[in-house]
């Protein structure tokens, strides 16, 4: 059995150089460095490697099933455990400051849910209703159990979404936070890096609460202050970035600074994904400008489940001595050249997935410019949330692939790290 080293987070300017990522963010003001960075990386570290023709195949598969199941960014609203906006957008109601917070904390603690004990009654997971206004209770395990225990702490009247409260250690002691991810019955564990998880809640809990007025809505309006309400979804990663230590995920590879930006980028696409208007003509209420969010210059957002699901889909191809890693269920080092490579490559491959299924719609599908240019409504967020869905159904043996040659399903890469 593999020991598992605990990151080291004691305090989150080790985890980074503020001078570096900084003069990253300055010298590609117009471009995402997350895909510049990753592409030099990738083809530095030459182990994982994307496959042309798997990409040629899935990226029909892809677009075919975006199509078939209407998948948008209103589909976002339909998971069970989501809380949603009120439509039309008010800024001044009160569900949306809770939603906006519900959000931020959902994806600065979006890390981490993979367990020794997959597949059996023993791995950590939480007991709560299926979802809001649900009569029926279940064991939600993996990353629903992150949001599940949140939600059942809103409805245990604790405030726990609330940047002031989860700041105060008086108001907030460890003890409640431990009692909100308190684990079901029967299971033998505890979520894990509980201890790195409070130490980011207070992190920006103090940050939000002393800078921002107490909550992400505050962020959000002095995010629009300081691009005079044009500011894009790429310039709303970067001011994340900069504002909150515990989202700078980047790291070095042989003198080469690579930016991953899971967790920031992640945070403003589920923003846009929750607050998306009804009607895709209709301005979004948060990226209020006429460029828009501007979504197609995020990429995807590099975990442990969508790498799977890529080779799953013969998107990327690993070499034998990986698969072999993987087979062992060997711990990979975070920011390890085998980690990097899954997830730099994870990316290229998504972004090549996407430039795919544009092409098709140009030549085979007679789209337009809107349609395929920056304003594409086929981003990399969308496809990555499609193939993260994609994965757990896979995984739950619920849904199986047809059409398209698969490999096996191979283990995720085991990495214990606060970044995904």
């Amino acid at each position: 059995m593999n020991v598992l080293p605990i990151p080291k987070t004691e305090s989150f300017t080790e985890l980074y150089n503020e001078k570096d990522m900084i003069s990253i963010i300055d010298d590609e003001k117009d471009q995402n460095p997350v895909i510049s960075t990753s592409e030099r990386v990738y083809k530095a570290i030459n182990l994982v490697q994307i496959n042309e023709e798997g990409v040629q195949h899935a990226a029909r598969h892809i677009r075919q099933s975006l199509l078939a199941e209407s998948y948008t960014p209103r589909t976002w609203r339909t998971h069970p455990l989501h809380i949603c906006p009120k439509d039309p957008y008010d800024a001044a109601d009160a569900q949306n400051t809770k939603v906006l917070n519900w959000v931020f904390l959902i994806s600065a603690l979006n890390f981490s849910f993979w367990s020794e004990k997959e597949g059996t009654e023993g791995r950590y997971g939480v007991e709560w209703w299926t979802g809001w206004g649900k009569e029926e209770r279940t064991v939600h395990t993996g990353y629903w159990s992150l949001v599940a225990a949140l939600d059942r702490a809103l409805e245990e009247n604790i405030p726990i979404t609330d940047p002031a409260f989860y700041a105060s250690e008086v108001d907030c002691p460890d003890s409640l936070i431990e009692r909100v991810f308190r684990q079901a019955e029967q299971s033998t564990e505890s979520i894990p890096l509980l201890s790195e998880r409070i130490k980011i809640m207070r992190e920006v809990g103090f940050i939000l609460t002393n800078s921002f007025g107490g909550s992400f809505q505050g962020f959000l309006a002095e995010f629009q202050r300081l691009h005079d309400g044009d500011g894009t979804a790429l310039d709303l990663v970067k001011m994340v970035i900069e504002t909150f230590p515990s989202f700078r995920d980047q790291f070095e590879y042989e003198g080469s600074k690579v930016c991953l930006w899971k967790r920031a980028q992640i945070l403003v696409a589920e923003t846009w994904a929750a607050f998306y208007p009804a009607t895709p003509t209709d301005p979004h209420p948060i990226f209020i400008g006429p460029r828009g969010p501007m979504i197609s210059k995020l990429t995807m957002f590099a975990d442990y489940r969508v790498p799977q699901i890529l080779h799953h889909l013969r998107i990327i191809t690993y070499p034998p001595s990986l698969v072999e890693k993987l087979d062992a269920r060997v711990y990979l080092e975070s920011g390890s050249k085998e980690e990097l490579s899954l997830r730099t490559a994870s990316i290229v491959a998504v972004e090549r997935v996407r430039e795919e299924i544009l092409k098709i719609m140009r030549e085979e599908e007679g789209a337009k410019e809107s349609e395929t240019g920056a304003d594409s409504p086929v981003s990399s967020v969308l496809i990555d949330f499609y193939l993260w869905d994609l994965a757990k159904k896979v995984e739950a043996g619920v849904e199986t692939i047809e059409g398209i040659e698969t490999a096996s399903m191979a283990p995720i890469h085991r990495t214990r790290s606060i970044w995904y």
